[in-house]
């Protein structure tokens, strides 16, 4: 490491004599023929990890042979990455924490920082800075552990799979073809067996207890296939969702406010406050933004995305499903 840093921190070739002097390490030679020994020794291991040493004269007046390390051969290429590429790097670090992995997990991501890569993505790319932080993905880490086991040793899965929270749950048989993170969310897309169709499945819908079955190395994604396609046609050209009716208190709730499409007054058990019409969008997004609101927003309906807030609500209070 210091012969490098030498060698670096030169444009010109310096002899091995004054590395011998400049270097730690060499100046303990006890002889001459010790030294050369080291010396040829060092460059041997550099030149094997290849880093590129060079050879040339000291200087036009002075013909002895020295070295130096081309700096423009050794240094790394920029390393960039997608917003995408950054987000999966930093979530690997929060999936793989297992006693073997996160050595080199964490190693890895100390590098690419170090490389000048923003692996903490914005809110506006992929929320990834820890899971608890993806709501997507939220609870659903055994889920993605499991499916991409088995897209790996090419087996089908069954699971039970709800469309909504307000929705029963179904059960399902899908070939595995991989996993896809769209705006946040993450998504498993197959062959669905119950529907004899080519079907997406939001990981945060499917039940915890996800069973691979079959024999090993007998499914594979088709050839030409685009996941991130079809992902993309099942969710961002769904149709636009309806309207939610939300009740917000009087001087509170000002982020619900900002999205309101219409606003009109209106008291609720007693309480002034006014009741506000918005743009459902993604509900999970907007049952977050009315439960941390907590009893100064009301949903009025539709019932799903109450039941949502409730459900969202009785998990931050510690308190299970009454009804």
């Amino acid at each position: 490491m210091n012969l490098v840093i030498a060698l670096l921190s030169t444009r010109s070739f310096i002899t091995a004599e004054r590395i011998r002097e400049t270097v730690s390490g060499y100046a303990d030679s006890p002889s001459d023929e010790a030294f050369s020994r080291m010396f040829e020794r060092d460059k041997n291991e550099l030149r094997d990890l290849g880093i590129p040493l060079e050879t040339g004269r000291v200087s036009s007046m002075d013909p002895t042979e020295g070295y130096r390390i081309n700096r423009e051969a050794y240094a790394l290429a920029p390393v960039e990455l997608t917003a995408d590429e950054a987000a999966a790097v930093a979530m690997a670090t929060q999936l793989w924490e297992s006693p073997e992995l996160v050595t080199a997990t964490q190693g890895a991501l100390l590098k690419l920082r170090a490389a000048g890569v923003d692996v903490d993505a914005p809110e506006s790319a992929v929320a990834i800075t820890t899971t608890a932080a993806l709501p997507g993905l939220r609870g659903s880490e055994d889920v993605l552990g499991i499916l991409l086991a088995a897209i790996d040793s090419g087996q089908a899965v069954q699971f039970k799979h709800r469309a909504s929270r307000g929705e029963p749950y179904t059960e399902r048989t899908v070939e595995p073809w991989g996993v896809v993170t769209f705006r946040g969310r993450w998504y498993l897309v197959g062959h669905d067996r119950t529907r004899d169709a080519t079907r997406t499945f939001r990981l945060s819908r499917i039940d915890a207890d996800v069973t691979p079955i079959g024999p090993r190395d007998a499914v594979r994604r088709p050839d030409g296939v685009d996941l991130r396609h079809i992902v993309h046609l099942a969710v961002a050209d769904a149709p636009p969702s309806a309207q939610a009716r939300v009740w917000v208190a009087e001087g509170r709730g000002t982020a619900l406010r900002r999205q309101a499409v219409t606003t009109t007054p209106h008291a609720l058990a007693g309480r002034a406050g006014d009741e506000i019409a918005l743009d459902v969008g993604r509900e999970d997004q907007l049952a977050r933004d009315v439960a941390s609101c907590g009893a100064d927003a009301v949903v009025l309906d539709p019932a799903s995305l109450r039941q949502n807030v409730v459900e969202r609500l009785r998990a931050h209070a510690g308190v299970g499903d009454r009804s």
